[in-house]
């Protein structure tokens, strides 16, 4: 019996050890993913949340679907799931969009710009629904 049972769970227990391969790929059968490239996203994600509650989060709600805390300033939320933006078009915004009025005057350098469109972009949401102003 106890033969038996370890024949049968022995396998198991090897696959679960199994090394998971070096690509990965997504919904689209043509698009591999560098499991490296994955992880520097999810890093560029991670400083781009820290960055933006350190120098947005005082007039940008930056997380959640609550309000900014200005009334001017567009949720992150809204930001990412504007109809046609691609990363491309976010990081063009987000070094051209600061410079009105005076007291958004301020730069942000590209490394964070990548930093913070990699964060912003992980705010998209298929059932995103714009909040009723």
């Amino acid at each position: 019996m106890r033969l038996f049972f370890l024949a049968a769970i022995l396998p198991l227990g090897m696959a679960g050890c199994a090394t998971a391969p070096a690509k990965q790929t997504g919904g689209n059968s043509n698009a591999t993913v560098d499991s490296s490239e994955f992880r520097s996203d999810a890093n560029a994600a991670v400083d781009g949340l820290a960055f933006a509650q350190a120098r947005c989060a005082g007039c940008h709600n930056v997380m959640d679907g609550q309000a900014s805390p200005n009334a001017s300033a567009p949720r992150f939320e809204a930001i990412a799931n504007t109809r046609g933006l691609t990363d491309d078009t976010l990081k063009a915004w987000l070094r051209d969009s600061h410079n009105y009025p005076g007291q958004m005057d301020f730069e942000i350098d590209a490394k964070r710009i990548d930093d913070l469109a990699a964060y912003m972009l992980t705010l998209r949401s298929p059932d995103y629904r714009p909040a009723i102003q």
